[in-house]
């Protein structure tokens, strides 16, 4: 959602960016509202306005990534919370880089996020009639002229911070002249770049984006809502302000970046004439440590086979975190507990980490993988049977049935011969309990030709099936599955993508990339698991949390992402 093209974008005021945490905006919610939702109670209080109307405006030209789910969060969160409305808004003025694909995505994460738009999803392009009729309102008030500068010169003239720009020299070309040009524009008599339409504002300013910016320029493209209707498309700048003021959206809520574009936001909303007048609200965009969100950098790491699609479950996607097994309701809580603030900074990962385990803990079923088999065989165990257990501690989701047979697996590394100082589990002539079954002893160790344990010989102590040995502590305990009767499984471990809390760090972001970022395992896993239903999540105990592949996943052929490990280092503060 950010200022379009390079053609016709002016330089960027330099913004405050503090490399800040997010304790100002923690302080903010606890001392009661944030500055929005302050806005918001003022201006119903005041009535100012009668009835909350916020909109959600993506540019559909390219896929939502976690900078957008705090967006998200707030237009429509403040709008339920206010009895408003919210918009989902396309601005879809650039049809070189817009694909029905991605207003399609787009609506699906919205959806998939738990939210609901006012009405049916509306489009900038829809109103690029009324957007044509306010700009030769503009050239008949003097407001706006046609410039046959090329765009070099254009950006030549406009000046830098230090010095001001120049006027065109078609800045003063009469109102019939602009007209019959601004016509020509329309009809496709200019090729693209020849001419554009722009404001007349103030060469002299000191914000350059008053510097008489574009508003139309000419683009023979086919466009994926309006087909071939138009050969000149309004700038972004220009057409989202319009769009909020025929909406009627009262609280137009964006990020610090286009602090310096309020100016012509106010300005041309006034100059149009409109009778509902939005009003725009900076607060500070969502950036995650270990995280890119860059589209132009995304975009890069796809294209260069860095990940494997945008929907890769490391990227930080919508449509990746959803493949990763990220929960609607722990991206919601991420960016409560973010919150709304006025300055920009840097958000701990684990952070975001820890509101995803605090969604899966009561959400998530219980079951048993073994990432790395080790075999072993149960001597004494008279006869395969079926246990059955909870598929979670401490809710009702029913039961599972665990067979037990005489060739199980273990864990290679809940295994040592030798063991390390505080080594809890199994080892020679030791005991270990099997979650939910039976302690067993090591009796013997096999090994191949190498030297590598291959096999371990085991007995049960039959009397330790729910209830401890007698005469004696067993402190460890360690998961299991059959080796006959579990079903193979491919187990894809994920970690972050960079190894750098700051991926920028360096003269190149793909430097950065963990090379361990993705494992492929060879794992078996509890029949029950096998029966999943994509995007099911569990905890595999002891190993972490995991959800059955979007994709690839099938009874037949089981797939499962591991979303999170068990680990959790963020500590929230006390309330």
């Amino acid at each position: 959602m950010k200022p379009n093209d390079v053609v016709s974008s002016l330089p960027n005021n330099p913004t405050p960016n503090t490399h800040a945490s997010v304790d100002s905006a923690q302080q903010e919610q606890q001392a009661g509202l944030d500055f929005v939702r302050q806005v918001i109670t003022e201006d119903l209080a005041a009535g100012r306005a009668n009835q909350i109307v916020t909109r959600f405006p993506p540019e559909p030209n390219g896929y939502l990534h976690i900078g957008h789910v705090k967006a998200i969060c707030l237009n429509f969160g403040v709008a339920e919370e206010f009895d408003g409305l919210c918009n989902l808004r396309f601005d879809d003025t650039n049809p070189d880089a817009e694909e029905q694909e991605y207003v399609d995505g787009i609506a699906n994460d919205v959806k998939w996020l738990g939210f609901n738009w006012n009405g049916e999803p509306r489009y900038a392009s829809s109103y690029f009639d009324q957007l044509y009729a306010w700009a030769v309102q503009l050239i008949e008030q003097g407001d706006a002229y046609v410039d046959l500068q090329s765009p070099e010169e254009i950006k030549l003239n406009r000046g830098s911070f230090v010095e001001p720009g120049k006027n065109s020299p078609y800045r003063d070309a009469s109102v019939e002249e602009n007209l019959a040009r601004f016509e020509k524009m329309r009809s496709g008599e200019f090729k693209e770049g020849e001419a554009v339409l722009r404001a007349k504002i103030d060469m002299a300013s000191p914000n350059v984006h008053m510097r008489d910016p574009i508003l139309y320029r000419v683009l023979h493209s086919e466009h994926h809502q309006t087909g071939d209707k138009w050969k000149i498309y309004p700038m972004y700048d220009y057409a989202h302000p319009l769009s909020d003021a025929i909406e009627g959206i009262t609280h137009s809520l964006c990020t610090l970046e286009f602090q310096d574009h309020r100016p012509f936001y106010d300005w041309i909303v006034e100059k149009v004439k409109s009778k509902a007048v939005p009003h725009q609200y900076e607060s500070s965009r969502l950036n995650v440590d270990y995280t890119i969100t860059s589209k132009r950098k995304l975009r890069k790491l796809v294209e260069g086979g860095h990940v494997n699609g945008w929907d890769d479950p490391r990227m930080p996607t919508v449509v990746g975190m959803r493949r990763r097994g990220f929960t609607p309701e722990g991206l919601r809580d991420f960016c409560k507990r973010v919150g709304v603030s006025k300055t920009d900074g840097i958000v701990d990962v684990a952070m975001l980490e820890f509101c995803i385990r605090q969604s899966l803990e009561n959400t998530a079923a219980r079951g048993m993988a073994v990432l790395s088999p080790l075999k072993v065989t149960l001597t004494n165990l008279p006869e395969d049977m079926d246990l059955t257990h909870a598929r979670h501690p401490n809710v009702d989701m029913g039961d599972r049935v665990i067979p037990l047979t005489k060739e199980i697996y273990i864990d290679r590394k809940d295994f040592e011969e030798v063991p390390p100082k505080g080594f809890k589990r199994l080892i020679p002539d030791g005991e270990v309990r099997l979650r939910h079954a039976y302690v067993i002893k090591c009796d013997e160790v096999i090994k191949d030709a190498n030297g590598e344990v291959v096999e371990l010989k085991c007995s049960i102590d039959p009397e330790t099936l729910g209830k401890n040995p007698e005469g004696r502590k067993v402190k460890g305990v360690i998961h299991w599955v059959s080796a006959t009767k579990g079903i193979p499984a491919e187990v894809r471990i994920y970690d972050r993508l960079f190894t750098e809390a700051d991926p920028e760090t360096g003269d190149d972001f793909l430097a950065n990339l963990n090379p361990d970022s993705m494992k492929v395992l060879e794992a078996v896993i509890e029949p029950a698991l096998a029966q999943a239903s994509p995007e099911d999540r569990f905890q595999f105990e002891r190993e972490g949390y995991f959800v059955a592949d979007q994709h690839d996943h099938s009874p037949e052929k089981p797939v499962f992402n591991r979303i999170l490990d068990l680990k959790d280092s963020f500590k929230p503060e006390k309330k």
